[in-house]
């Protein structure tokens, strides 16, 4: 991938989708927000065009958040125990700068990527997990689906099940990375590994709590989620 997108340019290309579009939820000004659909993409050109971003990014630089889905891939995070991979079928394994143990990146689930100058935003990463988590609690409250947190475990749960996770990276005050939802996916690769680090840790998706959206639906809806939950920050 040559470069990172900036204000005016579009970010990862797609794979086998049309070219991105992108929105404003929130500004221009001072807390201005671009949306950007990348459609489906690859986790290692995705996450280094989020580095260069970041690397990249001024003052005057707008906080974006990128919605996509990822070609399958388990991701480890910084601290992540190989180990957690517990039986290897060829699905790649990427040692990510992210927080977290190991999760699961595949087609049908929703990856929204927050790129947020956190100190112009006056925002601590606890405070950015709470809105994000509460942003997925909030949508899935829109279809009477009711969900969670869980103490000590960073995330969205219906019952014992996991429907979002999370994971962030800070640098220079500026984060990326950010939150998957298991939307209309293939779940079993989640048995190949201790999904975040838990053995036995159950997943679930909304198409299986009879929430009627697509992908792209969820995207949009979680994005405006978000977006109303910076707004309030």
């Amino acid at each position: 991938m040559s470069g990172s997108p900036r204000a005016g340019q579009s970010g990862p290309a797609a794979a086998g989708e049309s070219p991105p579009d992108e929105q404003w939820l929130l500004g221009p000004g001072h807390g201005a927000l671009r949306v950007r659909h990348l459609g489906r993409t690859d986790y290692r050109q995705t996450w280094q065009a989020m580095v260069d971003f970041t690397a990249a990014r001024t003052g005057e630089t707008a906080d974006e958040l990128w919605c996509c889905e990822h070609l399958p891939v388990f991701t480890l995070g910084q601290a992540g125990k190989p180990e957690h991979l517990l039986t290897d079928l060829g699905i790649p394994l990427v040692n990510s700068d992210r927080g977290g143990q190991i999760t699961y990146h595949g087609p049908g689930q929703v990856v929204i990527y927050l790129l947020l100058d956190l100190a112009r935003r006056r925002l601590k990463v606890r405070e950015l997990v709470a809105a994000i988590e509460q942003a997925v609690i909030d949508l899935l409250a829109e279809h009477a689906v009711g969900a969670e947190r869980h103490g000590g475990a960073p995330g969205v749960y219906v019952g014992a099940a996991k429907v979002a996770a999370l994971g962030l990276r800070v640098r220079r005050n500026c984060c990326y990375h950010g939150v998957s939802l298991n939307v209309d996916m293939d779940l079993s690769p989640f048995a190949l590994i201790n999904p975040c680090g838990y053995p036995g840790l159950r997943v679930t998706q909304t198409r299986d709590l009879a929430i009627p959206l697509t992908a792209s639906a969820a995207a949009t809806a979680l994005a405006r989620h978000l977006a109303e939950q910076l707004e309030r920050k």
